[in-house]
């Protein structure tokens, strides 16, 4: 038995040598370069930052009630106050929407018990109300302005670019600088030369990109204060380059 098992591992061995080595290595994964049938690939990211112009406010608005189409029109009176008092601040009327209506039981009692069981009480409404602030000075006071009008639900903001091309342009030339670099790089190690391009790819990118997120609690201190900060646009390009003959 020994002896046969040592026979099928020889016989393994022996076929696993007679295997043939792959042509050609496969591409680094990340950024990396390698030559193949003559040529030399490369993938390289840029990136671009710029200062935000816009931002994009999303706030809840909800409403209880005991039957469901009061809590649908007390949410549906709220909301409009919150877009009333938006307008107000300057809001244009294409920069505000409302979406996402929801309406959900409240129960009482413990699902599965004798002597508590569960039953509806109530009902809670509940619809989303997005906008969009142009003017960035003034983003502190519409955020407190909405809080103090009825929104009770805070969904996020996130700042961005109303003109985000120059932006991404502005990343694509990086990328194509940076795989430019990498490859004549590696070509100077490989102790080869870089020949004419021959192929450019644009293996993706990213828009800017929600910047925060957080909770939002009613204050008496004045407008909620915002940090803008800036926004990074990024780039992918794939490059491939013919090695140049000796």
């Amino acid at each position: 038995m020994r002896a046969a098992r040592a026979a099928l591992v020889v016989a393994a061995a022996l076929a696993a040598l007679s295997l043939p080595w792959p042509a050609t290595p496969p591409a680094l994964a990340q950024g990396g370069a390698v030559s193949e049938a003559g040529r030399i690939v490369v993938e390289a990211e840029g990136r671009a930052s710029a200062a935000p112009d816009m931002a994009t406010i999303t706030l809840g608005v909800t409403a209880e009630a005991e039957s469901a189409g009061a809590a649908v029109a007390d949410m549906s009176q709220a909301a409009q106050e919150v877009i009333d008092r938006l307008a107000a601040e300057g809001i244009a009327a294409r920069d505000l929407q409302t979406s996402a209506l929801s309406l959900s039981p409240r129960w009482r009692g413990e699902h599965g018990s004798r002597d508590a069981p569960r039953e509806i009480v109530g009902y809670v409404a509940e619809t989303t109300v997005t906008a969009r602030v142009r003017a960035l000075d003034s983003l502190g006071g519409v955020l407190d302005a909405a809080v103090r009008s009825g929104a009770n639900v805070f969904r996020g903001l996130s700042f961005g670019l109303s003109e985000p091309q120059p932006a991404q342009d502005a990343a694509r030339r990086a990328a194509v600088a940076e795989a430019l670099r990498r490859a004549e790089l590696f070509a100077g190690a490989a102790g080869v030369s870089l020949g004419p391009l021959v192929r450019l790819e644009e293996a993706g990118g990213g828009q800017p990109r929600p910047m925060m997120r957080a909770e939002m609690a009613v204050s008496d201190a004045g407008p909620v204060p915002v940090a803008e900060g800036e926004l990074d646009v990024t780039a992918r390009v794939r490059m491939v380059w013919e090695i140049a003959p000796e």
